[in-house]
């Protein structure tokens, strides 16, 4: 792990290149180019970045970019790390505490996840009411930073309610009624959920399932940031149907999304 002294020397390399924010979002799969709606935006590879992961996942461009979005600095991670990509999720959480250091204090997470809830169809957009860590691992293990939070946060509002309220009526005065609302489930990956472990999610409360997100979340609130969570259901989960998963499927259907998902994000910022 880090120092907070590296990670301080991180967001200032950040700060210098591409400016400080007050809202931050994790761009999942298939949402990368709403960075284009950022003003007088800026960017740095992650490559770049002292100290900094770089993105190996498909559909991550690996990019931190800052602008303007309605009046706003936003910054916003095109690409975000995994723990199944061999990092550990003191690297996968990194982003949320130089985030932090750079002023921002509304995290935004979005992810593509397959549908566990039997409502759901593909293109189903979700705003995360709450999550599970079904991982066996949490990002805060270890020494605590006392700089950003204490040893024992509090996670009975993973998600903000106001934020969650205020996505809601955005989706309401859009006319989209492909967004719902639900729990979402972290799974390690990078393969795919059982059958068996879908059945067992569905009891457990999840409507969700996916490999990110979750321990984004838990530093965020350690941190002390408001969250606010949206998903792309972009397949039914494993024996849902009887159709095999593939990541090409994934990236088809968050493509054909994206415009109502850029939407959705778009006008929750406005009013933010």
């Amino acid at each position: 792990m880090l120092t907070y002294e590296q990670m301080r020397q991180t967001a200032q390399a950040i700060r210098d290149t591409v400016g400080g924010a007050d809202i931050g979002v994790v761009l999942g799969s298939g949402l990368g180019d709403y960075v284009e709606a950022l003003e007088n935006a800026r960017y740095i590879d992650y490559k770049d970045i002292p100290n900094f992961p770089v993105s190996t996942a498909p559909g991550h461009a690996g990019r931190w970019w800052t602008g303007t979005l309605h009046g706003k600095r936003v910054c916003m991670m095109q690409g975000r790390f995994h723990a199944y990509e061999g990092y550990g999720l003191d690297e996968v959480t990194l982003p949320v505490r130089i985030m932090k250091l750079l002023g921002v204090q509304t995290l935004i997470l979005t992810n593509a996840a397959g549908g566990v809830n039997l409502t759901f169809r593909p293109g189903t957009l979700m705003i995360l009411t709450d999550c599970i860590n079904f991982s066996g691992k949490n990002p805060l293990t270890g020494p605590n930073l006392d700089e950003f939070g204490p040893r024992f946060p509090d996670m009975t509002h993973a998600y903000d309610r106001e934020l969650i309220d205020l996505c809601q009526r955005q989706a309401d005065a859009l006319g989209m009624d492909c967004v719902r609302q639900g729990v979402y489930m972290w799974f390690n990956g990078p393969c795919y959920e059982t059958p068996a472990e879908i059945r067992l999610a569905r009891v457990c409360g999840a409507d969700a399932v996916g490999m990110s997100t979750v321990p984004e979340t838990i530093v965020a609130r350690h941190c002390g940031l408001r969250v606010l969570g949206v998903s792309c259901i972009t397949n039914m989960a494993a024996g849902v149907t009887d159709a095999a998963l593939n990541h090409q499927e994934v990236m088809d259907v968050a493509n054909r999304t994206k415009a109502a998902f850029r939407s959705l994000l778009d006008a929750t910022i406005a009013t933010m």
